[in-house]
């Protein structure tokens, strides 16, 4: 049995959630020089999921924390663009994510894992994973389509022999994803696509473990171990193994029941500064692990797009909306023109109606709408305070 050190500072809950706010670039001044690219060296990762609503998710985080920047500039921002060298690839991280290329070498544990797999759902023809490679030394970059085709039926999960050749060989690192084309993968070999010191590199699981868990932990401030595993999808016993040499330090939070590690420069001075009031997409890494967001925020949040409609509680792509330093209700919404649709709405008291009419104002300027319209408040008596505040913000 692992001895764990003696924790050498106690946080309040107060202090550990405003240590989480900040170590997620939501409290304080956002560094806009350093912009998208700054955003995403900052959290680590950044999920990426087919649902567009506002906008899709990759774009809400940097929204988020930097306000209305440029959708172009998010986009031009992740992807390669040309034949300068890529600042990003996308990899199997929290889930499929944006990562930033110098942590290309600290994913080579989980592509030696991948190698090493006794299993997997789809068969592999023979001699399609060789013809991909070098159709894609020739022809590249490309898309499953471009490469062949993606499916053999209509049935998203039938995938084509060429599918199932490019995505093993972007498991392997054989291939990365250099950029979405229509959300399309767009594949190319590693050694083209990846700068030839990162892709010479290739450190041990353990190098790659402790790389990762340390920077789970700044990316979060302060967590548990299972906070931390989730941040890059780690075992529990993975980051038992390394997290004594992760540079982070032990704590204890007030109400958690569990043991907790510190980044200490986030120890090192108290978080002040200005509260973002946004709409957060649901996939934001704040907000990532549910325990955590209820033993932080007090707030049960879950994506209810794959629920069946009549069992909804707060709608399809119910958005939770942070201000002050708290996650204060939920919208969820559409768009009708240029019109932003509240579907439903979720208030926690009259006071967070100012809040939310600001966070659906700056999110319609953002998508180019001019009006906001409530169709439903799920406490009626909040319904018109909610309405008047935003009709004063758009006059």
């Amino acid at each position: 049995m692992t001895t764990l050190p003696r924790p050498t500072t106690e946080l309040s809950a107060d202090e550990a959630r405003r240590i989480a706010l900040r170590a997620q670039g939501l409290l304080g001044v956002p560094d806009r020089r350093a912009g998208v690219r700054g955003v995403l060296r900052h959290l680590g990762a950044v999920q990426l999921d087919t649902i567009s609503v506002l906008a899709r998710s990759h774009e809400l985080i940097p929204y988020a924390r930097l306000g209305a920047v440029g959708r172009r500039t998010v986009e031009e921002a992740y992807w390669k663009q040309g034949d300068r060298p890529a600042h990003t690839f996308e990899y199997w991280s929290h889930a499929a994510c944006i990562l930033p290329v110098e942590e290309w070498p600290h994913f080579a544990f989980r592509r030696r894992a991948y190698r090493a797999r006794p299993h997997w759902n789809h068969e592999l023809p023979d001699g399609v994973y060789d013809q991909v490679v070098k159709q894609l030394r020739t022809e590249g970059p490309l898309t499953a389509t471009e490469l062949g085709g993606a499916k053999r039926t209509s049935e998203w999960w039938d995938w084509s022999g060429t599918k199932v050749a490019v995505e093993r060989a972007l498991m392997y690192g054989e291939v990365v994803c250099v950029e979405r084309r229509g959300w399309k993968r767009v594949y190319d070999l590693a050694e083209r696509a990846v700068p030839a010191a990162l892709l010479a590199e290739e450190p041990s699981d353990e190098e790659c473990l402790r790389r990762l868990v340390g920077l789970a932990g700044r990316a979060l401030g302060v967590g548990t171990r299972a906070d931390i595993a989730d941040y890059h999808r780690l075992k529990g016993e993975q980051v038992d193994a390394v997290i004594a040499d992760s540079g982070l330090v032990p704590v204890t939070v007030e109400g958690w029941s569990k043991p907790a590690w510190a980044d200490p420069e986030a120890l090192a001075t108290p978080p002040r500064g200005r509260h973002r009031t946004t709409l957060l997409s649901p996939f934001d890494s704040l907000i990532w692990e549910r325990a955590r967001t209820e033993r932080i925020f007090g707030f049960t949040h879950r994506l209810e797009a794959y629920v069946p409609k009549p069992k909804r509680v707060h709608g399809y792509f119910a958005m939770p909306v942070l201000a002050g330093g708290r996650l204060v209700g939920r919208v969820d919404p559409a768009r009708e023109g240029r019109t932003l649709v509240a579907k439903q709405v979720t208030l926690d008291g009259r006071k967070a109606a100012p809040q939310v009419a600001q966070a659906l104002v700056e999110a319609a300027g953002w998508v180019g709408c001019t009006d906001v319209r409530v169709e439903r408040v799920d406490a009626p008596e909040l319904r018109e305070p909610l309405v008047a505040e935003l009709a004063r913000l758009l006059a």
